[in-house]
Order: C-alpha cells, then structure tokens, then sequence
C-alpha cells in the first residue's frame, strides 16, 4: 500500500496538482490543469487516480466540479515530503519566490519562517507544551486561545487531529497544524494580523499583525 502510494504521488504532474492544492483552496479540474501546465483530459484522468486512492475528494457545484483534499494529513504529507528537496533545489525555489519562505499558508494553518517562530513562541510562552508529534494547550494557553475566541475545547472534540506538529519544509522544524493551527490561522486573518497575497500562498504580516505579535508572543518580525 505505501508503495503504490509513493508511485502515485511520484508522478511529477500529480505531484504538481498536490502541490498547488497546498492553498487550502478547492480547484476544478481546468483551473488544476492550467496550474500544473498539462491538458485537461490528461490532468482529469490523473485526479481520477488521486481520488480513487482517496487522496483527493471532488465536490460538485452546480455546472462545476471542485477538488480539495479527503483530509488534512494528506496536505501534512504533502508538506513534510518537500522536506526531503535537496538544498541547492529547495534555496533555488526560495530566491524564485522569498515570500513563500517567510509566510505562508500549508493547506489551512499557518507555516514558513513566521509560522515556525509563532509556534515555538506558544511554546516558550508556556501557552503550549509539545510531546512528541502533538502540542497541547496549557491552562494558561487554554484562557489565551480562549480570550481570542478559540475554544480548544470544542476543537478537541472535532473528529480531526487537534494539534500536530507539522514539519515545515523551508525551515526544517515544525509547525502547529491541526484544527488548533487552523483556527489560529483565521483568528488572526479575521482580526487582520495577517493580510493573504494574490495568486500565491504567501501571507503578509500587516503592521497591527505586527504589533500584536510582538507584544502578545514577543516576536521578532
């Protein structure tokens, strides 16, 4: 099973419609097939295959059809491979596009060199404590999440991971995902702290984001 796995995410046009679904956004197959630079029905019988092997679920609205991930852990995944890019690739792809280093969205939590700092600020705050591959708030983290309207409560009671460590790929350390990311990610998108850019993952630190960073988590943006 792992095996057939690997070969299906290997191919490099899938790999590529993965990839791009990292946004957190849902695609149709034509905006899929122009994203990845392939024809249609070469770029349809391969989501064929990735939902077939339930990496990928389609949902259809109205005349269109709408491709996300079956899960979060398939865009944890998806994430934690391009870990293993070599270096000269991986800071090749960091000059084409330094933003994406820095700030970023990883399907619907957030990553990039922000990311990882905010997620060892939790830590080193003792708003969270990390075992392992998981992270879990402390009562003080629980009254600060909390006090941003996230229950972690009701979040731990959603059939999804809580809270997973999840590797990021430019800065090789981990991340908070999970719903706890999640919410995290739209608490701050909500109240501005963060803007998103056009046409790319990359996500701005707007200067009340800023702010707020520095004086609640002591970060240095």
């Amino acid at each position: 099973m792992l095996k057939d796995i690997a070969q299906l995410i290997g191919d490099p046009v899938r790999a590529n419609i993965l990839w791009t679904l990292l946004d957190g956004r849902a695609y149709t197959a034509s905006e899929l097939a122009a994203a990845v630079d392939t024809s249609a029905p070469n770029c349809s019988m391969h989501l064929a295959k990735l939902i077939r092997a339930d990496l990928l679920t389609v949902e259809a609205q109205g005349r269109h059809r709408y491709y996300t991930f079956s899960r979060p852990e398939v865009a944890y995944a998806v994430e934690a491979l391009a870990a293993l890019v070599p270096q000269r690739t991986r800071e090749a792809a960091e000059k084409e596009d330094p933003p994406i280093r820095v700030c970023r969205t990883c399907y619907d939590h957030l990553a990039g060199r922000v990311g990882v700092q905010l997620t060892e600020s939790l830590v080193r705050q003792k708003l969270l404590t990390q075992t392992k591959k998981q992270f879990d708030p402390t009562p003080k983290g629980v009254r600060w999440f909390l006090d941003h309207g996230i229950d972690p409560h009701k979040l731990q009671q959603q059939r999804r991971n809580f809270a997973r460590t999840c590797l990021d790929w430019t800065e090789r350390r981990p991340h908070l995902a999970g719903s706890l990311g999640a919410a995290l990610l739209q608490m701050m998108l909500d109240e501005n702290w963060l803007r998103r850019m056009p046409n790319t993952r990359a996500v701005m630190v707007t200067p009340k984001g800023r702010k707020a960073l520095t004086s609640e988590l002591k970060l240095e943006i």
